[in-house]
């Protein structure tokens, strides 16, 4: 089974691919950690589009996988080979406290996490507002070749997860 989950800043991303993980036996991989150069000494690092793309390419070769983040340009591939995609389209409102409430987790130390300051989290918080408006539909219309595989939610109370990752 290959899963993609894509959605916007504190959508939920990175919850559901745990939860997913956990209940179908399937790695799970952040596309954060082949984007940012994690061991850079400083926040904001980009690695070499060449290495994070050989990294995709080494985990797209794996015959089980749970991809997520917030990428879409660069990772069609996944999209070609995912069984299913799951596009978290949740309110920007909600996002944001999740973002603000992560922040907050992460400086008291009750969550792991990359060291982040108020500007990054004010950069973040309006990068949010960029990705409802501009990403979501780029990303919707890139994804309209997949709507027999792409599973939309909208309403972080649906739980959708059967249709992911349907119990043997």
């Amino acid at each position: 089974m290959k899963i993609h989950i894509i959605g916007g800043p504190g959508s939920g991303k990175s919850r559901l691919a745990k939860e997913l993980s956990k209940q179908c036996g399937i790695p799970h991989y952040d596309l954060d950690d082949l984007f940012w150069e994690n061991d850079a000494g400083r926040y904001g690092t980009k690695r070499d589009p060449r290495e994070r793309d050989a990294l995709l390419g080494q985990i797209l070769r794996e015959k089980d996988w749970i991809i997520e983040g917030v990428y879409y340009a660069w990772c069609t591939q996944c999209f070609e080979d995912a069984d299913r995609i799951c596009l978290l389209s949740i309110p920007a409102g909600l996002c944001k406290r999740r973002i603000v409430r992560r922040f907050i987790r992460r400086k008291r130390g009750r969550e792991k996490g990359k060291k982040e300051t108020l500007r990054d989290l004010a950069a973040l918080l309006k990068w949010t507002d960029r990705y409802q408006k501009k990403n979501l539909p780029e990303i919707r219309e890139l994804l309209a070749p997949y709507a027999d595989k792409t599973t939309v939610i909208s309403d972080p109370t649906d739980d959708e997860r059967e249709t992911l990752c349907p119990k043997e």
